[in-house]
């Protein structure tokens, strides 16, 4: 999976670095999801709940051409996408 991060309107800093957004995006137990909403129709885009290697809980908004993903947000999870996360997650180790 190829990153464009040229130009990257999605600030990084503390303990989000973009080696941990790229980690969350290789997490075997992340979740893709395709959002519902008129507005994301212009341009196609997804969000991403995944952890990074050291355990970092990372949502992020992305988009993708199909051959590179370029990250529009990221942030550390709050305790509901925590929450969703670790039930998906127990559901598939079942």
């Amino acid at each position: 999976m190829e990153f464009d991060w040229n130009d990257s309107p999605c600030e990084v800093g503390g303990s989000l670095t973009i080696q941990a957004i790229e980690e969350s995006f290789e997490d075997p137990f992340a979740i893709r999801l395709m959002p519902d909403s008129n507005r994301f129709a212009a341009q196609v885009r997804f969000f991403n709940l995944g952890r990074s290697l050291d355990g970092l809980g990372i949502f992020s908004v992305c988009r993708t051409n199909g051959k590179q993903i370029r990250v529009i947000s990221a942030r550390p999870f709050v305790d509901e996408e925590n929450y969703f996360y670790e039930r998906k997650m127990a559901l598939a180790l079942k």
